[in-house]
């Protein structure tokens, strides 16, 4: 018994911030360098009525336009962005694509390495005789929680969101996963206010920091920083442990798709774990960091592209807020 990635769909919003706008609302910043640094020229952004539940719809369709719905019996929707704190948004995803009611549903509060928990999670589905045709989708609207006067965040995410569905296969198509956890560097990607904890206060005074980025605990706050230090310290290692898990080594590998956070931490990542350019994903310069939805927006240009072919085995790395990683291989 094993599963596989049998199709994935994936959806942009309308809207487009370019690099030129942003440098027409930040003169100090050029367009040029901030493509040049972050390799991002522009981003799709969800309009203002638009959440993460109506992507994941949009994104839900396209995949279906190849694949029978009715043939799901359980889906997995992975956001860090819900339209409400309750009820679960796969609930209502249900509904709206009026699939069978006795269709499973859960949400999955992850980040940038949530397209490899869900798949962990699809696969454990698949494996244990509880479905047969899993619905996994990513959908994320960070947009939403970034400051309009935050020049540095609003230049690296964008919004997005991403349909895969895994079927049971008679072998096994994506094999055995790392995964791992640290919560103590929760506060260096975070939005503090809005949730139980701390409710939103729009009474909130903004402040900046020493490069000028506006701070305000409504909205997402990222410390660099230590968010590169964190991944530089983590992936590296990741990558080491997942082929040895499955007993493989790089040149096994056909092609590598990291999450797609930004080029200067793409361009490090790969010559520290010694990936060969040519086996590595790298193109985030029409869409930005669409966090959980990256890796399967890479994955479904790869396959358009027929850059990966039947037979390959692709090593899927992800990476972020949380802390939180993890990486697979999957065979097409």
């Amino acid at each position: 018994m094993g599963s596989r990635i049998s199709k994935i769909a994936y959806y942009l919003p309308r809207q487009i911030l370019d690099n030129s706008q942003l440098s027409s609302e930040f003169p100090e910043w050029d367009s040029e360098k901030i493509a040049e640094k972050t390799g991002i020229k522009r981003r799709h952004i969800s309009a203002k009525d638009e959440t993460s539940l109506d992507m994941a719809y949009e994104a839900s369709k396209k995949v279906f336009a190849e694949f029978d719905k009715n043939s799901i019996d359980f889906i997995v929707l992975c956001t860090q962005s819900p339209d409400y704190f309750l009820p679960t948004s796969a609930c209502i995803l249900q509904d709206r694509l009026k699939l069978r009611n006795n269709t499973g549903a859960l949400d999955i509060n992850l980040g940038c390495s949530g397209y490899i928990y869900g798949l962990a999670v699809s696969k454990g589905l698949i494996n244990s005789n509880i479905s047969k045709n899993v619905l996994l989708v990513t959908s994320e609207t960070y947009s939403k929680y970034i400051h309009p006067k935050d020049k540095s965040n609003r230049s690296i995410f964008g919004d997005g969101a991403a349909a895969t569905i895994i079927s049971y296969s008679k072998s096994e198509h994506i094999y055995e996963f790392e995964l791992g956890t640290d919560g103590s560097g929760m506060h260096n990607l975070i939005v503090r206010k809005g949730a139980i904890k701390h409710r939103s206060d729009f009474s909130e005074v903004d402040r900046f920091d020493e490069s000028g980025n506006v701070l305000n605990d409504n909205n997402l706050y990222m410390n660099g920083p230590n968010i590169f230090n964190f991944t530089i310290k983590n992936v590296p290692s990741l990558v080491d442990s997942v082929l040895k898990r499955n007993n493989m080594l790089l040149d096994d590998i056909d092609y590598v798709i990291f999450h797609q956070a930004n080029k200067f931490i793409l361009d490090y990542l790969r010559k520290k774990s010694k990936i060969p350019v040519e086996k590595f994903y790298q193109d985030m310069e029409d869409t930005g960091n669409t966090v959980s939805a990256t890796i399967p927006i890479a994955l479904k240009n790869t396959l358009n592209s027929n850059t990966v072919k039947i037979g390959n085995k692709i090593l899927l790395v992800g990476f972020g807020v949380g802390y939180s990683w993890g990486a697979t291989i999957i065979e097409i």
